[in-house]
């Protein structure tokens, strides 16, 4: 019995401990650097990827307009435009995927959607909405090329 109550304390101890060591400090350049307000929070723009109306487009043709998708992802993501982007798994609802604009106003949005190929041809269509989350979520795309061993 006294062992297990000196492992609950030891344990109840570390635990403390640990907590203490990793509490984060606010860091005010990197929040200003992020645009954060003082929640640490900023407006994005949200953008659903549905199947779009077209419905006869080319294997070829289909092939050539995802390339230039990947392509103009890849181009907002290094101009700091789009925060995150990615698809979704086979689903019954025609959703396709998700844009997360690092912008503030749907139109800004708007503006970087019509650069997409896939969406100006009808493949996807997009639904934009305004979004309120971490600042933080600008790191995403600086992380991830860090961890890509291979790239898309």
């Amino acid at each position: 019995m006294k062992s297990i109550l000196f492992v609950l304390a030891f344990l109840s101890f570390t635990t403390i401990s640990f907590a203490q060591e990793t509490e984060v400090k606010y860091d005010e350049a990197l929040a200003k650097s992020l645009h954060a307000d003082e929640y640490g929070m900023k407006k994005y723009v949200f953008c659903l990827l549905k199947s779009g109306s077209n419905t006869t487009a080319s294997k070829e043709e289909t092939k050539k307009l995802f390339e230039g998708h990947m392509a103009n992802i890849n181009k907002l993501a290094k101009e700091g435009k789009l925060a995150v982007a990615g698809p979704f798994m086979k689903n019954d609802r025609n959703y396709r995927g998700i844009y997360i604009f690092n912008v503030e106003t749907v139109e800004e949005a708007k503006a970087l959607v019509a650069t997409d190929p896939a969406i100006k041809a009808n493949l996807l269509e997009a639904e934009l909405t305004p979004w309120y989350c971490s600042a933080a979520l600008q790191e995403v795309p600086q992380i991830h090329e860090k961890i890509a061993k291979t790239k898309m």
